[in-house]
């Protein structure tokens, strides 16, 4: 894909939620957070590379102390359809007896933040709480839920705030949906 068609993505597209109606959710995320983990001092996980705009606007709005690393998990690899999930970098943390806060982009069909959760306590994890920027409506049952959710999305193909479309537009402060055809 070229610049121009990159451009043609976002100018067909539908703008979902925009960068304020963003920022007040990352707001509720925060707080309702801290009211369930401010005194468990969790180790923030963040599911690279979509959850990085995510993780980025979500930390600093969490006054309590916390570590921070991160796990690259995937099954999309810049296409539109999901497929096996890969397991680039695990945690370099010690999660043995640890409270854990997965964040990630979106919640989709669930798989990856599903295998994610189970991995983790595999690793050890005494818990493992996921938070995510949007929860897709998908009209079936998922794997796996989230305990924190800042917006909801249509069963559509979304990108912005960390998500993309074919490995482009992550860095959009707001989030879209691609043109229907």
């Amino acid at each position: 894909m070229d610049a121009r068609q990159a451009w043609s993505l976002i100018n067909d597209a539908e703008l979902l939620h925009g960068e304020t109606e963003i920022e007040l959710a990352l707001d509720r995320l925060a707080a309702r957070i801290g009211d369930a983990l401010a005194d468990r001092f969790p180790v923030a996980l963040c599911v690279m590379g979509g959850a990085v705009v995510f993780s980025g606007k979500l930390l600093p709005r969490l006054g309590f102390p916390l570590e921070f690393d991160y796990l690259h998990a995937s099954r999309y690899r810049d296409g539109t359809r999901g497929g096996e999930i890969a397991w680039n970098v695990l945690p370099r943390k010690d999660l043995r007896g640890r409270v854990v806060l997965l964040m990630d982009d979106i919640l989709d069909e669930g798989h990856t933040l599903a295998a994610a959760r189970a991995r983790l306590l595999e690793l050890g994890a005494a818990e493992v709480w996921i938070a995510v920027l949007a929860d897709k409506e998908i009209g079936r049952a998922k794997p796996v839920h989230a305990d924190f959710v800042g917006l909801t999305l249509p069963d559509r193909y979304v990108f912005g705030m960390g998500m993309d479309a074919y490995g482009l537009w992550r860095n959009l402060p707001a989030i879209y949906a691609l043109k229907e055809k």
